[in-house]
């Protein structure tokens, strides 16, 4: 078992989620000490964008790296978890809201699977990309 970042390019669903980690300069972060929950967009999510989004985010690295940040929260938190609470607090420093009523979602995005282990924390696959307001 890999950190976050080795997890998330070990699972091989997040080229362009491992990708913006990079170019934002989180590899450190999230290679670090833990533990964290990252609520990961898969690539479909990341195609999923508006055109012209993803390129504007990874020019922008303030930008890129707000986004990243908003997706992940402090502490270990597996989905039986999210059941029991109605928010989180992301490393962007917003709450991240959960809603547990027709499935398990992270603000508006669903999570489509749960509770993969990395040595300093856990992904939650998520749907689509977050962005902060």
């Amino acid at each position: 078992m890999g950190n976050l970042v080795e997890t998330a390019v070990s699972v091989g669903s997040f080229t362009k989620l491992t990708e913006a980690i990079r170019v934002a300069g989180l590899t450190g972060v999230l290679s670090g000490r833990g533990p964290l929950t990252v609520f990961a967009p898969s690539d479909e999510a990341f195609a999923r964008l508006p055109a012209g989004t993803w390129d504007s985010l990874a020019t922008q690295l303030p930008a890129l790296e707000s986004v990243l940040k908003y997706h992940v929260s402090p502490g270990y938190h597996t989905a039986e978890d999210l059941h029991n609470i109605r928010s989180l607090q992301s490393l962007h420093g917003h709450e991240l809201v959960i809603i547990t009523a027709g499935g398990l979602y992270v603000d508006n995005a669903r999570i489509v699977q749960a509770d993969i282990e990395a040595e300093n924390g856990l992904i939650h696959v998520i749907d689509s990309v977050l962005m902060p307001e």
